[in-house]
């Protein structure tokens, strides 16, 4: 099982998801944005260090908030959830086309990674 990353960043009223650019693994889906814990990588270095190279941000890794397991067909998935602060820099989108600050109500509106689908719907309940 493979250790993944997700960052749970809050402007507002409103949490950050991004959309997988073309070409990428699983295009065109929405997720909250991270990646795969690398060997002798701790989730939190995992997070900043994905966020600066997909995004081109700094951040602060605030706390844990969620797993979620999910079995993909190249296999299995811990999702960690975390949030995120940021502390500078501006989004650039370097491995997704798209993103979008969005109320957690509108979550179900978009079409996220399995993964990330538990996730969100604990946000929403936290959150709402």
């Amino acid at each position: 099982m493979k250790d993944v990353t997700a960052a749970i960043i809050i402007k507002g009223e409103e949490v950050l998801i991004a959309r997988r650019a073309p070409g990428e693994k699983h295009a065109g889906s929405w997720e909250f944005p991270g990646g795969k814990v690398e060997a002798g990588e701790t989730p939190e270095a995992c997070l900043k260090r994905e966020l600066a190279e997909e995004f081109g941000i700094e951040v602060k890794v605030q706390g844990f908030v969620k797993s979620s397991l999910y079995e993909y067909p190249q296999g299995s998935i811990r999702l960690l959830a975390y949030r995120v602060k940021i502390l500078h820099g501006e989004i650039e989108l370097r491995a997704h086309d798209r993103y979008e600050w969005v109320g957690v109500k509108q979550l179900p509106n978009y079409e996220l990674l399995p993964a990330d689908v538990p996730i969100a719907d604990y946000l929403r309940e936290y959150l709402s």
